[in-house]
């Protein structure tokens, strides 16, 4: 039985490499189950969420990430949204069929990482340009962030239900020395693809790490746990509220009764009794 989902991150120990191995498959399954899509939407949601894990360990680890993807054809937007707890969360935006999106050519994603300043560094990959949400991370860290790396990302589904899910990135550091770059770069050549991992009944973020590092001395940096995790609660909600205009609030009250806001991500419901409006409005 594969072990809880996690993020491992490790240093090669001549500082030539920086390997990330994810495993996924709870989380993602949560994001699906949340969202109530099937099919293709569901596996690419999953692997939506992996993606943004690694970028968020690999580039940002005490900030936020968020991914967004656009489907060819404009048949919705997928949203994965990864935190520095290890929270992660999903949203499926879609126009019409809950099991159908493409990621053929013309299928965006917008890579976005907060910064500690608060400001944002975003970069557009097309994802079916690049063969898939793995190889469009490599192409966002090569023409965004200036970054040699190689990503692979991926979800296997028994049926209906996601079975195991996960993904990596091998980072290439400026002090790699040239007889480690090519070990390195032949043994990502013969790489077995991604699928071979996640169809092992054993698959976890360990048993792909070993793999990517085998028989090179390394040392492990970070061991993160990683949960579906939705950032709303009723606090939230009456914050959000609080901004609002006196006019605005005031329309609410004239329509006789509370307020019942709906959270997308989670679908949790809360229930904004009108005492608590008029509480607003008095305070604004």
């Amino acid at each position: 039985m594969s072990e809880a989902d996690q993020v491992i991150r490790v240093m090669t120990n001549d500082h030539g490499f920086r390997v990330l191995a994810a495993s996924t498959t709870a989380t993602a399954r949560e994001v699906i189950e949340r969202q109530k899509v099937a099919g293709e939407v569901a596996k690419a949601l999953a692997e939506l969420v992996t993606a943004v894990v690694l970028m968020r360990e690999t580039m940002a680890p005490e900030l936020r990430v968020q991914g967004i993807v656009r489907g060819a054809g404009g048949k919705g937007t997928l949203i994965g949204d990864a935190f520095p707890d290890g929270g992660v969360r999903g949203l499926a935006q879609l126009k019409t069929d809950p099991t159908t999106f493409s990621l053929g050519k013309g299928s965006m994603i917008q890579m976005m990482r907060h910064l500690v300043n608060g400001g944002l560094q975003q970069g557009i990959v097309d994802i079916g340009e690049a063969g898939g949400f793995g190889e469009a991370l490599t192409a966002y860290f090569h023409e965004s962030e200036q970054i040699v790396s190689v990503a692979r990302v991926g979800a296997r589904f028994d049926g209906a239900e996601l079975a195991a899910c996960g993904g990596f990135v091998v980072q290439l550091l400026p002090e790699v020395e040239r007889g480690a770059h090519l070990v390195m770069t032949q043994r990502l050549e013969d790489f077995p693809p991604i699928d071979a991992f996640l169809e092992r009944d054993d698959f976890s973020a360990q048993v792909l790490l070993d793999e990517l590092v085998h028989l090179m001395p390394h040392t492990e940096l970070v061991r993160s746990a990683l949960r579906f995790h939705c950032r709303c609660d009723e606090t939230l909600v009456l914050s959000a509220l609080s901004s609002l205009g006196r006019e605005d609030i005031q329309s609410m009250l004239d329509e006789g009764g509370g307020l019942d806001i709906h959270c997308d991500y989670c679908g949790k419901d809360y229930a904004i009794a009108i005492e608590r409006l008029r509480a607003l409005l008095a305070s604004s």
